[in-house]
């Protein structure tokens, strides 16, 4: 298993010096371009999920396969929520299997930032996961990003970012300095000074948003004044549309398979020309090592009731599967009965915490108390429960 607590990846990183891409996805071509790039070059990987572009997938359809990818990797991969628009919007992206979030706020007053995301920090640390804020703004210029993020730029101040990271209590911070969502127009003009200072009063990883149209020269200013993550979109698309094109004109036949046949493999070669700029090859052995692994808890309860009808059992189970599968880190809820009539126990709760940070946070979620004390422990006096750390790739004999 090479899915990994994306707080130390990018800590990682930090403090040696590299860049670990995010590379936003938007189809089954990206996700696997993005992985063969990740695994050529041993390098650890963000895969990243932009709510603006949940018009092009189904994000609950496609998480199964991300997380699928992301477990078979040989090398450390993060899964993150990128500009999540709503606390809502980071509760599902963790209900889902994102293991860090990044709810973007930065278009509000600093007040309304603040105060939106630490409520996001708060629900998203109880469940172990990371968040990413940003401060400032970074605007679209050219392409399908221009329309997402509209506006002038507004710069990030040393001072508001360390109000700003001192009250929330963010993991990393995207900053504002110069770059762009899209296309970039012209010579992009870079701050390094204000980052410099802002990683200086910081200390933590920071993020650019924007990374295409940036020179070599420039990644690395970024890379050696704390930045610890890059996203990157547009060039892969760009890729992507070339290859597409360029199917188009030299087949006569232009199938769907036909016009993107080659364009897993153009997107893959993008990504890697980034892991190798961005100085993350041939850090995942290390990386490895120094980076906690991203594993599930299942929560089992097996019981018996007291002079109750299987129609108030199963009621009870119903209300129980509506109520905790909301609280914030429960990815399952699943109810269940013994096949065998004359089974010890009789009746089951399999409840999926994506984290064991959940397992203190569950416990003491007031809908996890109000519902265990009126419907569930009134009738189940003889139980066990058990919470157990999911073992993944073991050998069965």
């Amino acid at each position: 298993m090479a899915l990994v607590n994306m707080r130390d990846m990018l800590q990682h990183a930090y403090q040696h010096g590299y860049a670990v891409g995010a590379f936003d996805l938007v189809s089954l071509e990206f996700l696997e371009g993005i992985m063969d790039a990740a695994e050529r070059c041993h390098a650890p990987v963000i895969l990243s999920l932009a709510e603006s572009h949940f018009e092009y997938f189904d994000f609950e359809l496609i998480m199964p396969a991300v997380e699928a990818a992301a477990l078979r990797a040989s090398v450390p991969v993060a899964i993150h929520l990128d500009h999540g628009e709503s606390f809502e919007s980071a509760l599902r992206g963790i209900h889902l299997g994102c293991n860090g979030i990044m709810v973007d706020s930065s278009q509000h007053t600093l007040a309304e930032n603040i105060h939106m995301t630490r409520a996001v920090v708060n629900m998203a640390h109880a469940c172990g996961v990371p968040v990413e804020g940003e401060l400032g703004y970074v605007p679209g210029v050219e392409g399908e990003d221009a329309e997402r993020h509209p506006g002038e730029i507004a710069y990030t101040t040393v001072a508001e970012a360390h109000d700003y990271v001192t009250q929330t209590a963010v993991d990393f911070l995207a900053v504002s300095i110069g770059t762009v969502h899209g296309r970039m127009l012209g010579e992009p003009e870079l701050d390094f000074e204000r980052l410099q200072q802002i990683n200086a009063s910081l200390g933590i990883p920071l993020v650019i948003h924007g990374g295409t149209g940036l020179n070599d020269d420039q990644f690395r200013q970024l890379i050696a004044s704390g930045v610890s993550k890059i996203n990157y979109y547009t060039a892969l698309a760009d890729r992507a549309g070339i290859h597409i094109r360029d199917n188009a004109s030299s087949h006569q036949q232009n199938g769907y398979t036909s016009l993107t046949k080659g364009v897993k493999a153009a997107i893959s070669a993008e990504v890697e020309r980034c892991i190798r700029l961005w100085g993350s090859a041939d850090r995942a052995a290390a990386l490895m090592t120094q980076c906690a692994p991203w594993s599930a808890v299942d929560h089992l309860i097996i019981y018996n009731v007291n002079n109750i009808s299987e129609h108030e059992v199963d009621a009870i189970m119903a209300e129980g599967r509506r109520v905790l599968s909301s609280i914030p880190g429960v990815r399952e809820v699943i109810t269940g009965r013994a096949v065998k009539q004359d089974a010890k126990y009789r009746y089951t709760w399999l409840v999926r915490f994506c984290h064991p940070a959940v397992i203190d946070s569950y416990r003491d979620h007031p809908s996890h108390v109000a519902f265990a004390d009126q419907y569930f422990r009134p009738v189940a006096g003889d139980r066990i429960s058990i919470d157990y750390a999911r073992v993944l790739h073991s050998t069965y004999i």
